[in-house]
């Protein structure tokens, strides 16, 4: 690891300090869950391709997303739920989020669900 990735991955980690989140997107009782603020401009970090992604979803309360090593090899648009909660979201991860994410790129994509309301989610490389 060169001096300019040292920096990088420093900087990534003291970023990705869990926080929990305070507001809740539903109705419901569930307790907020710990995650992780989105970045605007994520930190380059490890293998997609070989070690699989790792998820962060802003203002989360119980939602979870999978991204498989093999989703971001294939390289296509592909549509994803976001699941746990009472209630699901979807997430499309574009050919373009793909690609950036096999160069070792971390992407910000958008949530979308019936209710109106969205989750910012940063999806990165293990």
């Amino acid at each position: 690891m060169d001096r300019k990735q040292f920096i990088k991955s420093t900087f990534g980690a003291l970023v990705a300090i869990p926080v929990v989140s305070l507001l809740s997107c539903s109705s419901d009782d569930s307790p907020p869950v710990a995650n992780t603020p989105p970045v605007s401009n994520p930190p380059q970090q490890g293998d997609c391709i070989a070690n699989g992604t790792l998820t962060s979803i802003g203002t989360n309360h119980g939602h979870s997303l999978t991204v498989s090593a093999a989703d971001v090899q294939n390289g296509v648009q592909k549509n994803y739920t976001l699941t746990g909660g009472t209630h699901n979201h979807s997430v499309t991860v574009s050919a373009a989020n793909f690609t950036s994410l096999s160069n070792g790129n971390s992407v910000l994509v958008s949530s979308t669900n019936d209710d109106g309301h969205t989750h910012s989610v940063t999806i990165s490389c293990a």
